[in-house]
């Protein structure tokens, strides 16, 4: 098992489903950090400590019991980590790449 803080993750690609009331302040946040690529997915090159940042911004921003946040970070094509924040509707699968 690899140890997620050990390693410098420099690309994400950003989904989200956030209540009407929190979106525009969930997609200021994100254009802040990356490059809006469809609706309410983004993605893009950033730094390690500016994903903490962004996951810490967003931490304030939803409400955990309604809102679903997913950050997929890749540091190469053999190493990928996923960050969830909120409720993870029942219907999802895990995603194998």
């Amino acid at each position: 098992m690899i140890n997620s803080k050990n390693i410098n993750y420099n690309y994400v690609f950003l989904f989200y489903d956030v209540k009407e009331k929190r979106v525009n302040k969930v997609f200021k946040k994100c254009k802040k950090y990356l490059n809006h690529w469809q609706k309410s997915v983004f993605r893009g090159s950033i730094t390690p400590s500016n994903i903490i940042e962004l996951e810490s911004e967003l931490k304030k921003i939803i409400d955990p019991e309604e809102d679903f946040i997913s950050i997929v970070k890749i540091m190469n094509f053999k190493t990928i980590g996923e960050t969830n924040l909120g409720n993870i509707s029942k219907n999802t699968e895990d995603i194998f790449l």
